[in-house]
């Protein structure tokens, strides 16, 4: 199939790359030049724009930072939808607002192109893998077509429902994986102040009903204060704010989303934005009165 990859970061490179290595013709476009060379050295074409890309592909995928780098990608004066062709498929596999992606998924259609938004979860260990969990949002059949794609890249693949189905079921990951930080980070802290060695904690808490990927992977990462960036803080940060934004539009009370919200907020203007949202456990130190 020929596929098109728009956004080669921490993420998108190594999805990119997992759909090369099933042999399909891949055309690639970044913001930054320097991004795009893993991907030509393996052997893909490189576009001048995502409205180039789309001219040579028949699936476009973008995966970007946030609502409004997707808009532009997507519906910008160099976007995709100047160069997709009727019965082409755009899939965004970026985390953004539910809103934004139905509004994109309407125009998009008014040129006879389909989309599905296709978030995923696993991070940039799961990317490289190819393990990811993908939950996408569009038509079946669409769905369909698209899924051998899907299976490069990940290994939980559900269809969750209609465009911006997927982007609410990310959401609602991010829920659970943000709180589970906050539970990791607090507890972590508990075991030292109380002169408990936390990484031996931690040990026994991973042979328990205590376990979670976030503690195995995130619980070592603040042990051994290794914060480079599987997921940054700051784009951790933007996902609470979708979270928080859409459950004040349907008035709903999600306290904990916004306790870690505030977390987030506080370890990005600590200036550890780009460092990865396991730093949060930073921020509960210093509340504890301790700054390491």
């Amino acid at each position: 199939m020929k596929v098109g990859f728009v956004g080669l970061g921490i993420m998108g490179a190594p999805m990119a790359l997992n759909v090369m290595k099933a042999g399909h013709l891949m055309t690639v476009w970044a913001r930054r030049a320097e991004s795009m060379k893993p991907l030509l050295d393996a052997g893909a074409s490189g576009g001048k724009s995502p409205a180039a890309v789309a001219a040579q592909s028949e699936v476009v995928f973008t995966m970007v930072s946030d609502t409004p780098d997707v808009e532009e990608m997507i519906l910008g004066p160099q976007g995709v939808i100047h160069g997709a062709k009727p019965g082409s498929v755009v899939v965004d596999m970026s985390t953004i607002s539910p809103v934004a992606t139905r509004a994109m998924a309407e125009k998009l259609a008014g040129q006879e192109v389909e989309m599905l938004d296709a978030p995923v979860s696993g991070g940039d260990v799961g990317a490289i893998a190819g393990t990811l969990s993908i939950m996408v949002g569009g038509k079946p059949e669409v769905f369909a077509k698209v899924r051998p794609l899907f299976e490069c890249m990940g290994k939980n693949i559900v269809l969750i429902g209609g465009n911006g189905a997927g982007q609410v079921a990310k959401a609602c990951n991010q829920i659970v994986a943000a709180v589970a930080l906050e539970g990791v980070a607090e507890a972590l802290t508990l075991a030292r102040r109380n002169g408990v060695d936390p990484a031996k904690a931690r040990q026994a808490l991973l042979g328990g009903f205590a376990w979670s990927k976030v503690l195995e992977v995130h619980g070592r990462r603040m042990i051994e204060r290794d914060f480079k960036p599987g997921f940054k803080a700051k784009l951790h940060r933007k996902d609470l704010k979708i979270v928080t934004d859409t459950a004040a539009h349907f008035g709903l009370t999600l306290p904990q989303s916004a306790l870690i919200a505030q977390n987030l907020n506080a370890l990005v203007g600590l200036g550890y934005g780009e460092d990865d949202s396991a730093g949060v456990v930073r921020v509960i130190e210093r509340m504890a009165g301790e700054v390491r």
